[in-house]
């Protein structure tokens, strides 16, 4: 029985032995193609790198491919040099070929420069590459951008007419400001203003017809590439047209706010005149009112005075008798009615 265990024993040993080993085998297998290929290509890697790649979930053969497309080039990186710049999050691949672009332009690019601005340039749409070839063969921004919806660029001049501008921007990109610098964005931003306020300050529109090449001029010399990204070459007005005339719609806009003005204080005197005069006849009504009043005291005037003994029945028929002669006179003049006073 106990020989019976220990063979047992032995087989379960034998067998996690036989495992392993063709575990190693299999891994030994998917290096061994790696391995020979690296070291036939004049970039050779050795066998415990190529297992810390696989520990550190690098992808082996494409830092290896990438590695041997370095040295072939004359790249002295090594691989702890791409690994790294992978597991920061870069693409190694792209480094490798802006170097070697780079390398064939003359231009001067290190490895950590290029690494600086591939990370910079992740999840942007660009890629160090393109930064590159950009330096090497310049590229031309419109402006305004097509993707703002805007064909042109108004500004308005002194005589208040409207002067629409496109213009062409070529830029160049500068490696050492690359990191940090500001994007296309802010060199069309700056243009569009430089383009305005040229246009601004022209006497008149048609400076600005004769002489297209002025904007470009005033442009470029406000250095409008600093603390971005790419060098401004050249800025070329690919177009120039007249607008509406924005001086004579805003006199005129201005005086029919003037004359709504004038209509509303006319109003207001009209109105303060009718309140007076309404006052005025609130006026002449309490007047009249006020004599109406006092002619109905003079009978009971009279009456008083006949309940005294101040006024006898011959004074009043005397009264009277004016009043008729008096009626009468007024009467044949046109000047009222006969029979007494109203």
């Amino acid at each position: 029985m106990l020989g019976q265990a220990n063979f047992s024993g032995g087989l379960i040993l034998w067998g996690i032995i036989a495992v392993f080993g063709l575990v190693l085998l299999i891994w030994a297998f998917n290096f061994l193609s790696i391995f020979i290929r690296a070291a036939f290509s004049g970039a050779p890697v050795g066998f415990f790198e190529l297992i810390a790649l696989k520990l550190r979930k690098v992808p082996v053969g494409m830092v290896v491919d990438t590695r041997i497309t370095a040295v072939k080039s004359g790249l002295p990186l090594s691989i702890d040099d791409l690994s790294t710049h992978y597991l920061a999050g870069g693409n190694v691949e792209m480094v490798v070929l802006a170097l070697i672009a780079a390398k064939k332009a003359g231009i001067h690019l290190d490895y950590d420069r290029a690494c600086a601005i591939d990370l910079a340039t992740k999840g942007t749409g660009r890629t160090v590459l393109e930064a590159v070839k950009t330096s090497v063969n310049p590229k031309v921004i419109d402006c305004p951008a097509p993707t703002s919806g805007r064909l042109t660029i108004d500004g308005v001049a002194q005589d208040g007419i409207v002067v629409k501008a496109k213009a062409r921007v070529t830029v160049r990109t500068n490696l050492d400001r690359f990191v940090g610098g500001a994007t296309e964005e802010t060199i069309i931003a700056r243009v569009g203003e430089g383009i305005v306020t040229t246009i601004g300050s022209a006497k008149s529109y048609k400076d600005v017809l004769e002489n297209p090449d002025r904007i470009s001029k005033t442009v470029l010399d406000k250095a409008l590439d600093s603390n971005t990204a790419f060098e401004i070459l050249s800025i070329d007005i690919a177009d120039v047209d007249v607008g509406e005339n924005v001086g004579a719609k805003l006199q005129a806009e201005q005086a029919e706010a003037n004359k709504l003005i004038a209509q509303a204080h006319a109003e207001v005197r009209r109105a303060a005149a009718v309140a007076v005069e309404q006052e005025m006849i609130a006026r002449v009504q309490e007047m009249r009112a006020r004599v109406v009043e006092a002619e109905a005291q003079v009978p009971l005037a009279m009456a008083e005075a006949f309940r005294s003994g101040n006024l006898g029945i011959m004074d009043y028929y005397k009264m009277k008798n004016v009043q008729a002669d008096t009626g009468m006179r007024d009467s044949i003049a046109g000047g009222g009615t006969a029979g007494g006073t109203k």
